[in-house]
């Protein structure tokens, strides 16, 4: 192999490297960018299951700023409404618990993209933990499922930008 060919099949082959990174860079970055997710959200969790009667069909509301970076979540939340046998409750000020939040973005080229956010909250009586499953419908609105620890509760939730 002569010199000429050795650089000619060099040069096309870098070139051909070069344009392939660049091709998946850009689908990457502007064909299937990670969620712009950052920025206020409010929820609401139904329970549907849980080992504790009165807390079946309870309605909590809660407001969260989460912050992105990359494909991890940070934030904190806290509970502004509750709606269930015992009555209905809007807390303000002082009387909110407040909740840390961590997780991460589970990014699906073939599919939507998911959430799964952990919440460790301060309550009254104690610090409970939350588990969030969600599946990003548009950058205003995500649903799913949760779990919590207290009184084994599962049920579903649904994220929004907008206050309920």
């Amino acid at each position: 192999m002569s010199i000429s060919a050795f650089l000619a099949n060099l040069a096309s082959t870098v070139l051909g490297g070069a344009l392939l990174t660049f091709i998946f860079f850009y689908l990457k970055e502007k064909v299937f960018p990670i969620p712009d997710i950052d920025g206020m959200w409010f929820f609401e969790v139904t329970t549907n299951e849980t080992a504790y009667r009165p807390y079946k069909n309870m309605k909590l509301r809660y407001v969260a700023v989460v912050l992105r970076e990359g494909a991890q979540l940070h934030g904190t939340v806290e509970k502004i409404h509750e709606s269930s046998s015992t009555g209905v409750r809007d807390y303000v000020g002082r009387n909110r618990t407040r909740g840390v939040l961590s997780g991460y973005i589970q990014k699906n080229y073939f599919g939507r993209d998911r959430i799964f956010i952990h919440v460790a909250e301060g309550g009254e009586l104690r610090e409970s933990t939350n588990f969030y499953g969600l599946e990003i419908l548009s950058n205003e609105e995500m649903n799913g499922t949760f779990a919590s620890m207290v009184a084994s509760q599962k049920g579903s939730v649904k994220w929004q930008r907008k206050s309920f």
